[in-house]
Order: C-alpha cells, then sequence, then structure tokens
C-alpha cells in the first residue's frame, strides 16, 4: 500500500516540530545564534541520514527524507512565501534616524556593488570551473553571481544582534542587506531569462527592467505602507492594526508578482515606513507593544524553519568531490568580490562621508549568504549548470553562516579600540 503524501500542513507540523525541538537543544546545551545552530544541526542530521543509509543498504531513511524534501518548494516557500514576512520584519527594527547617516552607502552598496560583485564573481567563476575541467558557461557564471552577490538580511541581522556593532554601522548593514536583496533578485531574473534564451540580453533592456522592477518596488512599497499608515492612524485597535501589518505583507508582495515589480524592495520600503513613522505617530503605546512583538515570534519562527531547511538541504546535494572542490575554492573568490564591491564605493565616497574603520570589515565579513542564494540556485532549470551551481551555492552559504557568521562578532571586539566609536562621520556641509 503506498504511503499517502504529506498535506502542506503536515510539511509545516514537521518543520516546526524539529525547528522547536533543535531550538530547544541549541539553546539548552550550546548557545549558539539560533541562524548558526539550526544550521549546523540540520546538517548534521542530514549527514546522520546519509551515513545511515550508507552502513544499512536495507534502509530508506534517507529515501523519505529526500521525498519530504522534494514535497516542499524551497523556491516558491521562500521566495513567494517567506520572504515577503521575514524582509517587513526585518525592515520594522530598523531605526530610520540611525539609518539616514548611512543612505548613500546603503543606495551605492546594493546597487553599485550588487552590479560590482556580480560581474567578478561571473568572471572568476568561469575561470575557476575552466581549470577544474567543468566550464559552465560565462552567462550562467554570471547568473551564479547574481545570486551569490545579495547578503541575506536574515543572516546578516540575526548575528549583528549579538555583535557589538555601533547603532548607525548596525542599521547600515541592515538597510543594505535588505535592499541589495531585491535588487540581487532582479539581476537575477534579467540574467537568468538571458541565460535560457527567453530575452535577448543588452545592456539598455536590463537597465530599463532593473529600473521598473526596483523602481516600482519602492513605489509599490511608498503606496502600500502610506496607506496603511492613515489607516492605523484613524483608529486604537492592537487587533486590526496588526491585521493591517499583514494585509500590507501579505497584499503587498501578490500585488508586486501582479504588476511584475520588486515584492523584497517593496516589503523593506513599507517595513521601515511602518516601523518608523507608523510607529511613532499612528500606534498607542499598547498597539506598539502588540504590533513589534507579534512580528518579533513571525521573525523568530520563520528564522528557525529557514535555517533548518537550509540544513537539511545538504542531503540533495550531488558528493561529487569535483564540486566540492569547486565549492572550496569560490569561497575566497566571492570573498574577493565583496571586498572590491565594498571598499571600491566607500572609498569613493570617503571625501563626502566616512563610515569609520570598522565599516569594510562588518561589511565584508558579516555580508552572510543564506537562504535566498540557495532558493535562487534551486530555481534553475535541470541541468549541468544547476548542478554545479547548486552545490557550489550550498557549500558557499554553509561556510558563510557558520563561519563568517560565527566569528564576525569577536573579529568586531577585536578590531574595536576603545577610542574608537565606528559611528559614520559627515564632513559634507
Amino acid at each position: 500500500m503506498p504511503s499517502p503524501s504529506l498535506t502542506p500542513f503536515d510539511a509545516a507540523a514537521i518543520l516546526i516540530v524539529l525547528a522547536a525541538a533543535l531550538g530547544y537543544v541549541n539553546h539548552r546545551f550550546f548557545g549558539l545564534p539560533s541562524s548558526i545552530g539550526l544550521t549546523v544541526m540540520g546538517a548534521v542530521a542530514s549527514l546522520l541520514v546519509v551515513g545511515i543509509d550508507r552502513l544499512l543498504p536495507a534502509s530508506d531513511v534517507a529515501p523519505t527524507v529526500v521525498t519530504f524534501l522534494g514535497e516542499i518548494d524551497f523556491h516558491e516557500t521562500l521566495m513567494n512565501g517567506m520572504l515577503s514576512f521575514l524582509l517587513f520584519a526585518g525592515a520594522l527594527h530598523v531605526d530610520w534616524s540611525d539609518m539616514r547617516q548611512g543612505r548613500w552607502p546603503i543606495l551605492v552598496l546594493s546597487t553599485v556593488g550588487v552590479l560590482i560583485s556580480t560581474t567578478i564573481v561571473g568572471f572568476g567563476f568561469h575561470a575557476l570551473t575552466a581549470a577544474l575541467g567543468a566550464t559552465v558557461p560565462l552567462l550562467w557564471c554570471f547568473v551564479f553571481g547574481a545570486l551569490i552577490s545579495p547578503t541575506d538580511p536574515v543572516a546578516v541581522m540575526g548575528v549583528l544582534k549579538r555583535a557589538a556593532v555601533p547603532p548607525r554601522l548596525r542599521a547600515t548593514v541592515a538597510g543594505e542587506s535588505l535592499f541589495n536583496d531585491g535588487v540581487g533578485v532582479v539581476v537575477f531574473t534579467i540574467l537568468l531569462a538571458a541565460a535560457v534564451g527567453a530575452e535577448e540580453f543588452t545592456i539598455i533592456h536590463a537597465a530599463e527592467a532593473f529600473l521598473f522592477e526596483a523602481g516600482g518596488g519602492v513605489l509599490l512599497g511608498l503606496g502600500t505602507g502610506y496607506l496603511a499608515f492613515r489607516a492605523m492612524r484613524t483608529i486604537d485597535d492592537y487587533g486590526i492594526e496588526v491585521m493591517i501589518s499583514l494585509a500590507v505583507v501579505m497584499g503587498g508582495y501578490s500585488l508586486a508578482q501582479w504588476l511584475h515589480v520588486s515584492g523584497p524592495v517593496a516589503m523593506a520600503v513599507a517595513g521601515l515606513l511602518i516601523g518608523n513613522a507608523g510607529v511613532a505617530l499612528a500606534m498607542s503605546d499598547t498597539t506598539r507593544d502588540y504590533l513589534i512583538k507579534f512580528w518579533a515570534l513571525i521573525d523568530e519562527l520563520l528564522n528557525a524553519i529557514l535555517f533548518l531547511l537550509i540544513g537539511l538541504e545538504v542531503i540533495a546535494i550531488s558528493p561529487d568531490p569535483r564540486l566540492i572542490v569547486t565549492g572550496l575554492c569560490a569561497i575566497p573568490l566571492v570573498l574577493i568580490a565583496r571586498v572590491i564591491a565594498v571598499a571600491a564605493p566607500l572609498s569613493a565616497m570617503r571625501p563626502f562621508l566616512s563610515m569609520g574603520r570598522l565599516a569594510v570589515p562588518t561589511l565584508v565579513w558579516g555580508g552572510l549568504r543564506g537562504g535566498i542564494s540557495i532558493a535562487l540556485a534551486l530555481s534553475l532549470a535541470e541541468g549541468p549548470a544547476r548542478t554545479t551551481i547548486l552545490a557550489v551555492t550550498y557549500i558557499l552559504v554553509l561556510f558563510s553562516v557558520i563561519v563568517q557568521g560565527g566569528t564576525v562578532g569577536g573579529l568586531i571586539r577585536r578590531l574595536s579600540p576603545k577610542a574608537e566609536d565606528g559611528l559614520p562621520t559627515r564632513t559634507e556641509p
């Protein structure tokens, strides 16, 4: 008798139970940041499953787990479900007064920086795969560059909560990660359409598509956020106001997809508006407390599920040694691209705005990759390029979350002399 397939409720129940159990174990015995702890334990659990399957050939544990993961569309779940909630919740907690100090670095790093990184990684990855005898076509290498260049706001903000980063620098890191995510998705979409032959790639067409999607996302975020702000200002009922915030996230993201503009950018903008103007001017103390705690709980729950899924996805990666070597060699390539993409724009802005000595190391080593990169890699059509890109992306994400995320706090402490506050210093009038 064939076993029944899992319903969406079954899958959600299994993930929440696993996330709660592993989260408890991590908090009780290890004390790692949630994103790191759940990723590590998810990966270890996956490796144990693989090991059991190898030691006991008759075991069907691994096929069962693979079937379970196969029934969860990671790309659909994250990009068209979790991401809207995560970005809104993240933006809701970013202080606009701090973020304003870093508005120009945020704007430049989340646009020009992503394009610089995509270009460097694209050319470098093409040369790397050619040297290892598994050449990936250049346009697909740029697709890989686009999906790995954005930093994941979920991973970044989860780690920075524990790091002694000055408020304005933290807001800059968070703001850049929020917006470069949306920009990266737009660039990825444009390059992917060219790689699969759906559209002819030209710089002019790419620029037009970029401006329409990113600019449309900003306008939609401002519009939906402002409507919610006006509605909240006319009432004082925490239940309805929380529902209004939910309507912004779900309705606004769906509308963005229908209009073909960037939903991630729209949600980041709407979250910033409601989290600052809305919280300060449109809510009573009771409503503010309920809304902030509600979105903090949503953020914590989805974070736990996301990083658990990242850890579990190790079972879907090909064990080809050449792919593992390619992934390990890609780590310094991506880090070098990030250094250039951060240092070059900040150096160009130095006559007008100095971010302090902590800025480059914090932005580089704190620029973590996470679930968004994996979701984009999983969305690629089957083929040799997908196999290579997915395996390398997974290795990079594991390194980023575990190694960079686990050491960024110590790095910041070592680089912070007592006389250096690391706050942005304005030199323009």
